[in-house]
């Protein structure tokens, strides 16, 4: 992996949250995930009741998370794709991953996890004038 793949995963440690695209019976969708990095990979929880996990086992994703709500001046944008995988996690991650909601849309929080090796990873940072709110409207 290069620096530059290791900064990107570095970035994506700071933000719990990210948002995964796959297709689903030939439609495109993108679905929020909370995300960890663990052995040079992403994990995945996500909600199983929607069934993208089972759009997304075995096919190739795209995942990306920012810090676009932060004060932070410096703002980034994290992207890749790779092969996504349900897994078991183990107890190390699911400790990195803390507890879960409750209810997702009214239904009881049942999870499902996936691990992404990510490749084409991309990072996009934004830098100008201190005030984020400017710097987003330039993002577009």
């Amino acid at each position: 992996m290069s620096p530059e793949d290791h900064h990107a995963l570095e970035l994506l440690r700071r933000v719990p949250y990210g948002r995964v695209a796959a297709s689903m019976r030939a439609l495109p969708f993108l679905a929020p995930a909370r995300h960890i990095v663990a052995d040079g990979g992403v994990v995945l929880r996500m909600h199983a009741g929607f069934g993208h996990h089972q759009a997304c086992n075995g096919s190739v994703v795209s995942y990306g998370a920012d810090n676009f709500n932060s004060p932070d001046p410096r703002l980034w944008s994290v992207q890749f794709t790779g092969t996504a995988q349900v897994i078991e996690p183990t107890t190390a991650e699911l400790e990195l991953f803390g507890p879960g909601p409750h209810f997702v849309n009214g239904e009881v929080f049942d999870p499902v996890h996936m691990r992404i090796e990510p490749q084409f990873i991309t990072v996009h940072s934004l830098a100008g004038n201190g005030n984020p709110d400017r710097l987003c409207g330039h993002a577009i």
